[in-house]
């Protein structure tokens, strides 16, 4: 197998260590092989600026499996649909196995495993479908009337957050922060720092898991978290810019016995609808 490469910080030009940005993390992922020498997959040693605690944040690690079935079979329809099951910990080397489960005259399915150094982190299986006419269409995802990110706060305080959003530009559009209290939802602008070179989509997918759940609105202290299963349905092209505003909803349905089920929504800076998502996660608190 091939060796990860290890990529938690560039050398600045004065020598000191900068972060990884999202561009050069997806650049760094370098082909898995078998002993025959054919390509199983890709592989790479996590950033520690873009982890969560012990492991990389979902969104990132649903990002990594698009990016890795993408790279295997590039004349894949779209993907329409992405289903995540956050089995372990996304940690240190991640190998990233994609398998090709059938392909038809107008669809397909992949497979995705990826694992880290405690074994089995996420399976993902992906849907994907070539566009067809239609005499069938609506549209009730409008989206709200709020500012634009130039004129929305910043949604962390100075220093705050999990550390992998230093990677990303939050504001706050609309809603209450975690541990703010109130009704259990946000709106927000987010865009990634630093994504040249990121393929629009996989940018798209990992910013689209990119906020804490909302039920953490309702957190009286910090408290772990953990994301359990995450469905993502494609609606839109993301376009040709990964680094562009997005603006995201996400509203917690209902909370109990330590468990939160929540939705998102995501649209781009015109307010067309690009995604919506349900996400089952587990509040430690």
């Amino acid at each position: 197998m091939s060796t990860a490469p290890a990529i938690g910080a560039a050398q600045g030009a004065d020598g000191t260590s900068q972060p990884t940005g999202f561009g050069a993390l997806i650049a760094a992922l370098t082909p898995l092989d078998r002993a025959d020498g054919s390509t199983a997959g890709l592989t790479t040693e996590l950033p520690e600026n873009w982890t969560q605690g012990r492991t990389a944040y979902g969104g990132l690690s649903a990002a990594l499996c698009v990016e890795a079935a993408r790279r295997m079979a590039a004349d894949l329809p779209p993907l329409r649909s992405g289903q995540f099951a956050f089995a372990g910990p996304a940690a240190g080397r991640l190998d990233i196995r994609p398998e090709l489960v059938r392909r038809g005259r107008s669809a397909a399915t992949m497979a995705v495993a990826l694992d880290g150094d405690q074994g089995p982190a996420v399976r993902a299986l992906l849907t994907y479908g070539a566009a067809r006419d239609s005499r069938v269409g609506h549209d009730s995802l409008a989206a709200p009337d709020v500012a634009g990110p130039d004129d929305c706060p910043a949604f962390f305080p100075s220093g705050g957050g999990p550390r992998f959003a230093a990677n990303m530009e939050m504001r706050l559009a609309a809603g209450n922060r975690p541990l703010a209290g109130g009704d259990p939802a946000f709106w927000l602008w987010v865009r990634h720092r630093a994504p040249d070179g990121a393929d629009p989509l996989t940018a798209l997918v990992a910013l689209a898991d990119s906020p804490p759940p909302a039920a953490m609105v309702g957190f009286p202290a910090p408290a772990p978290i953990s994301t359990m299963t995450w469905t993502l349905d494609l609606l839109g092209d993301p376009g040709d810019d990964p680094g562009v505003w997005r603006l995201l909803h996400s509203v917690s349905e209902q909370a109990g016995h330590g468990y939160s089920a929540q939705a998102m929504t995501l649209w781009d800076a015109d307010r067309r609808p690009l995604a919506v998502a349900r996400q089952m996660v587990a509040l430690f608190t």
